[in-house]
């Protein structure tokens, strides 16, 4: 990734903002930010596919979810149906991210495609805060930061044909077999994501754990809604657009194998 788009350095201390704080019990963490149940115990509790991470929240991070939450970030508690055109500021079309890590490849993304918005959804505090931050650094204003789970945003708060992309980029392989359940790409979440996505909207996976990658190509070429972009099927080369991150780059220096899945959400006869 360009250095134009590394994390900025950490901005001087604000006063009354601070990362040590001892908090009453009960208090949030970040009074002005995302909360840390944003859907509370509303819906069902099933299987995740995912794990809240909470580690060390740096100054500018800190900063930029007291001063940018309000601005740019969405709470996913289930509780409304969001207009994406109000939440954007403008009618463009709108890309679903499934966990964004800590938000470089996004931040790339954004300034690569300034027409184009992202709503980066991911449950890691910190980065969000870096999310925030590149955004607001480099003057990101196409991008959206989404706190909770995809599922619920998905189901209880996104209309139908809503969105005109999907990417999900290394999510969680949950390699042990008594977990596969956990995987977020199977048929049910891809039924669900097929009806808030328009007709030709692009799912856009990426993973570099071989064996995730053979059963999301599997599950999403068995799927009535989705079709290869690939005529002779099987994994896309990587589109320029995404960038390499850093996380990817590892994977590489180690052998790993990154591919890359491009499937188009298809019309059928009886919506057309």
């Amino acid at each position: 990734m360009a250095d134009s788009l590394n994390t900025p350095d950490a901005p001087r201390h604000v006063p009354g903002i601070s990362v040590r704080h001892t908090r009453a019990k009960g208090e949030p963490r970040f009074p002005d930010g995302p909360k840390a149940d944003p859907a509370g115990s509303h819906f069902e509790r099933r299987i995740r596919s995912f794990q809240p991470r909470r580690s060390r929240v740096t100054s500018g991070q800190a900063d930029a979810l007291q001063r940018l939450w309000p601005k740019w970030g969405l709470d996913i508690d289930g509780q409304q149906v969001i207009d994406l055109g109000d939440l954007f500021g403008n009618d463009g079309p709108v890309v679903l991210e499934i966990g964004f890590g800590m938000g470089e490849a996004t931040a790339a993304m954004a300034a690569g495609d300034p027409g184009t918005n992202i709503l980066a959804v991911d449950v890691h505090t910190p980065g969000q805060g870096n999310l925030l931050n590149l955004a607001d650094h480099h003057g990101l204003s196409n991008v959206r930061v989404g706190n909770g789970d995809a599922i619920i945003l998905l189901r209880e708060m996104l209309r139908p044909d809503s969105l005109d992309g999907l990417r999900v980029y290394f999510p969680d392989p949950w390699p042990k077999k008594r977990h596969h359940k956990r995987r977020l790409i199977q048929p049910e979440f891809l039924s669900l994501a097929a009806t808030r996505l328009k007709p030709g909207a692009i799912v856009h996976c990426a993973t570099d754990w071989e064996p995730y990658a053979e059963q999301m190509l599997e599950v999403l070429t068995a799927h009535p809604d989705f079709e290869n972009t690939c005529p002779e099927g099987g994994f896309a080369p990587r589109p320029g657009f995404r960038p390499l991150t850093r996380f990817e780059g590892q994977g590489l220096d180690k052998g790993h194998v990154v591919n890359d899945l491009l499937f188009r959400r298809v019309q059928h006869r009886e919506q057309q």
